[in-house]
């Protein structure tokens, strides 16, 4: 059973930057289910993605894996032999709690924690790479460069599975999306005050971009293939495909 988020119920004096810290960890699935609308279909999600796309003696990557969610949806799914997933959070909180996520669920398929900058990693291999809300916490001018990185070390025929939250070109709907998701977050039990102190807090740190701009990051970065496959308001996730050997 996880712990009620309460972080922000009470006023907080001096609202710093967001940070994955030891709180939040704590925290944390509770305030992913009450906050990001369609998460768990995403989560279940890309195990079934995980079926079709992992391919046997290669790996996947859980490029920000928090505490592991998306890793033991993998896991629970594949089946195929020779296969590695590495997960990778620079949240020394997050890492030790994903350790003993994955401790808990004995499976076939090895799993690698890695407390680590995403950034720094070297993607070799990968039939699945998985950046689920993570690619928004990375400063704009390295986003196209890691998904680079990650398309150099895909094999042909893997897939990208990007899930973000979004912002829109068109105004009038970005506000009516946005709005809908304040509901949801009302309706999950949240005050207007945890909901305006978070959002100040994530505002320097969590810069999101259009499905557009996605569609065209993915693109110049290699991918042929890409296509919003879920979305639920202002969240969602992408797929992304390494066309297959000629």
């Amino acid at each position: 059973m996880s712990n009620r988020d309460t972080l922000f119920s009470t006023p907080v004096h001096k609202l710093g930057d967001w940070t994955f810290d030891e709180r939040v960890a704590e925290v944390f699935p509770d305030m992913i289910q009450r906050s990001v609308p369609g998460y768990s279909n995403i989560i279940s999600m890309i195990g079934m993605l995980a079926e079709r796309f992992v391919q046997p003696n290669t790996q996947v990557y859980d490029l920000g894996c928090s505490l592991g969610a998306a890793t033991l949806s993998v896991r629970r799914s594949v089946q195929v032999d020779g296969c590695k997933i590495i997960a990778v959070d620079n949240s020394p909180a997050m890492v030790e709690r994903c350790r003993r996520h994955i401790d808990a669920f004995r499976a076939s398929t090895p799993v690698e924690v890695i407390e680590a900058d995403i950034r720094d990693i070297d993607i070799e291999n990968a039939s699945l790479v998985i950046l689920n809300f993570t690619l928004q916490f990375l400063a704009p001018a390295d986003r196209l460069l890691l998904l680079e990185r990650i398309y150099q070390g895909m094999k042909p025929g893997g897939a990208l599975v990007l899930s973000e939250k979004f912002s829109f070109e068109d105004a009038e709907v970005g506000e009516l999306l946005f709005n809908m998701h304040h509901d949801f977050k009302r309706a999950n039990g949240y005050s207007e005050l945890e909901i305006s102190q978070k959002r100040s807090m994530l505002e320097n740190v969590m810069l999101t971009d259009s499905v557009e701009t996605h569609k065209a990051r993915l693109r110049q970065a290699g991918f042929q293939h890409s296509e919003l496959w879920f979305q639920c308001f202002n969240f969602g996730s992408l797929v992304a495909l390494k066309a297959g050997a000629a």
